[in-house]
Order: structure tokens, then sequence, then C-alpha cells
């Protein structure tokens, strides 16, 4: 009898959230991670992990693209999670971010573009995205950036759900604009944990809230909302309950989809 693979299962059209805000999307053939964290809970600096990730760096070897919203701060994008990124087949990330991790990182501006032949033979698009990675109002940098350079991504193909990963935004104006120039969004990966920085503009969120996440989904229009980066980091302020009440309240329950970290969740209704 063949040895069983130590990968984790592929369920294609299916996305799994690890913690944090790291996510597995199983497209069109091709494995894709989102802002990879797989270190054990500890300190990182001024940021203090509280849990582990539910499925192994390992278990995911056979990625074929990583996504790094910025790799500025380690709740995106931990030691082990940079070693994983750095080791993928394919790495986009924010041009800045592209530079200071290095080959094979490939950078891209917001509306830039980059394709990828599917194993089924189509193709997959994947669009970066704005990210306002703290309030409208915040202080800028040189570049025009509040707090630093970060990116969503949007993915897309024939025949597979569209789907938008929000990375660390704050904005309902930013998720406005996305909507006017991409369409229809079917799925969404929204970090919606309300980060909150001691000393860093006010202490308002510079992820959303959860007012803001159930906001986001009903101007994206998306049948099925996965929210992530709400767990596991001591500076996630809103929980589980928090992100469910608030769908509850804007009469969106029946697109939000929450699950124990590890679980397969189907990205079309």
């Amino acid at each position: 009898m063949a040895p069983s693979s130590p990968h984790l299962p592929r369920h294609d059209g299916s996305a799994l959230v690890v913690g944090g805000p790291t996510t597995v999307l199983d497209l069109g053939g091709l494995r894709i991670v989102s802002d990879p964290t797989f270190d054990a809970p500890g300190p990182h600096g001024y940021l203090t992990k509280t849990i582990g990730p539910a499925v192994t760096d390992a278990q995911l070897a056979d990625t074929d693209v990583v996504l790094v919203s910025h790799d500025n701060h380690a709740d995106n994008l931990d030691d082990s999670g940079r070693a994983f990124a750095l080791a993928a087949p394919l790495l986009l990330t924010t041009t800045s971010g592209a530079e200071r991790l290095g080959a094979p990182a490939t950078g891209l501006a917001a509306w830039d573009t980059h394709t990828l032949t599917r194993p089924d033979g189509g193709d997959l698009t994947i669009t970066a995205v704005p990210a306002m990675h703290g309030p409208e109002d915040g202080e800028r940098d040189a570049e025009g950036e509040v707090n630093c350079q970060a990116i969503g991504f949007v993915l897309a193909g024939d025949g597979l759900p569209t789907v938008y990963i929000s990375g660390d935004n704050a904005s309902i104006r930013t998720v406005a604009e996305i909507t006017r120039r991409i369409g229809r969004i079917d799925a969404t990966v929204l970090h919606a944990g309300a980060a909150r920085i001691p000393g860093k503009f006010r202490e308002r969120p510079v992820s959303l809230d959860s007012v803001r996440a159930a906001s986001a989904a009903a101007i994206l229009g998306a049948s099925v909302n996965l929210p992530v980066h709400y767990d596991g980091w001591a500076h996630f302020t809103e929980g589980r309950d928090a992100i469910k009440h608030a769908f509850d309240d804007a009469g969106l329950t029946s697109v939000l989809r929450v699950a124990d970290h590890g679980t397969w969740l189907p990205l079309k209704p």
C-alpha cells in the first residue's frame, strides 16, 4: 500500500481558516494560503500570539501561491510564516514588502494583476486591491499610506467563485471602491477582529470591527462571508460572538460562515 500523503487533502472550491488571518483556499486545482502565521503562542515584540495554528505549515507544503497583505507586522507574517512564504513557488505581496522579503516575492500595487494557469486548464487572476490599515483620518507617511502599505486580493476565474480577501483594511470607503471597480463578489475573507494598538490612532481599529465587517458584506453583496483575524493575538478586540451579533443585527446571518478553525467551508452557497 502506498504511504498516505502528509499534506492536507484538497477541497476544491472551499476555504479553511488556520487561525489569526491565515486562510487556505483551494480553487481551480490551486492551493492558496493568505497571510501565513504558524508560530506557537508567545511574544512578537509589542504583539503577543495567544493561540497556535489549527494546521501546520508542513501539512500545507504543497501550496502553490502565498498571498501576504503586508509583511510589516507579525500577526500577518510571523517567523514560521515568513519561512513558509519564501519557500512557496509564488509569493505575492506589496511592492515595498517584496523589496524587503527578496526573491521569490513579487510586488503588486493596488489594481495590479497576476494570472496563473490552473491545473484544470483555465486561468486564475489575482488582483491586488487597496487596503487602509487604520482610520480614514490617520496620519499618512511619505507614500500616502496609513500605518503601512497594505493590500487585499481578489481571486477570479471562469467557473470559479470570485473571492475578496480584505487584508488589514479598516475602511468602508475602500470596500465601496473595490465594489465599483471589480463588480460582483461571491465570497469574502474579512479581517474582522477590530485590531487595536496602544498609542496608535487613539486606539481606534486598524482592521474591520464587527459592524464594519457586516457592512462590507452588505456592500459587496457576497453570499458567503468568512471572518478571520479575530482571535489568536492579544490585540484583537472583537471575537466570534461580536461578529455573529453584528451580522444578525444587519439581517445577514444567512451569509455568515463561521466554524472551528481547521474546518473546510464551501465558497459557494
